[in-house]
């Protein structure tokens, strides 16, 4: 394929800017910055000077920390308009979080990886704190990523674990491309994924995949508790929930498709 002029570049601001997202609410400092991205001090602190002019990161005079600036609001309120997953999403995760008394989450797919974009927490006081807003996998890690892997065809499951491959080998050391295609088509016989611990020992979870109209991938809900609380029985309970809510959120997507045939809802863009 032929090289895009600048493509390195725009690469390493995504990444920056990815890595200031993930803080949240508690910002990012400079040497952390560079931690995160394994890049070297004066191309993140250049980087970050160009995404604070065009306002997707902004600094705190004070504690100089970095946070995701207004403009990426802008930005996100578009694609949501977009693909008509703001509202509803939030509602099916706080029902789930309500019903189960567990952790809920809505996490879309983002070419190979997957992010999480909603969690909302239920009463039950032990939690688990794994997974958060910004965190991002490669497909196939994590129960709402895999639920998502497996909802796409042969091909593009092979294509995802083809990229996917070196990064598992090197930073996910209890994940393999074979066990994830074992993984796959145990999830295809379910309707829904299980996570039995293996991205922190511990942190169990549930998820079943949300389809577009189109039938892509658009995303996935999911459950995580503690392992004591996601036992056989229950991870069939938290399935079926998790299934309907799917279901639910999907016909909403549909209803939004037809109402406005010229958006109908294509692939996610994939960044």
């Amino acid at each position: 394929m032929e090289a895009v002029p600048g493509a390195q570049a725009v690469s390493r601001a995504l990444r920056v800017l990815r890595a200031v997202a993930r803080t949240r609410s508690a910002g990012i400092n400079l040497a952390q910055l560079v931690r995160d991205t394994s890049l070297n001090k004066p191309t993140v602190h250049r980087l970050v000077l160009a995404l604070i002019a065009e306002g997707m990161v902004e600094q705190d005079p004070q504690s100089l920390r970095y946070f995701v600036g207004r403009e990426c609001y802008v930005l996100g309120s578009i694609a949501n308009e977009r693909f008509g997953l703001g509202r509803e999403a939030a509602d099916a995760v706080a029902r789930l979080a309500r019903s189960s008394g567990d952790s809920a989450f809505f996490s879309i797919r983002s070419d190979v990886f997957a992010v999480c974009v909603l969690r909302e927490d239920g009463d039950f006081p032990l939690k688990t704190h794994v997974l958060q807003p910004g965190t991002r996998h490669p497909l196939g890690v994590g129960a709402g990523s895999l639920a998502m892997l497996a909802a796409m065809d042969d091909a593009e499951v092979e294509r995802c674990l083809l990229i996917n491959d070196q990064q598992l080998k090197t930073a996910y050391s209890n994940f393999s491309v074979p066990m994830l295609r074992k993984e796959v088509a145990l999830t295809r016989e379910r309707g829904y994924s299980v996570n039995e611990g293996r991205v922190v020992r511990g942190s169990w979870g549930v998820a079943a995949a949300v389809r577009s109209p189109s039938g892509d991938v658009v995303g996935a809900l999911s459950i995580a508790a503690v392992e004591s609380r996601l036992q056989r029985d229950r991870q069939q309970e938290m399935g079926r929930q998790l299934q309907e809510e799917a279901r639910h959120l999907e016909k909403h997507l549909a209803g939004a498709a037809a109402m406005r045939p010229e958006q109908k809802l294509k692939r996610i863009v994939r960044n």
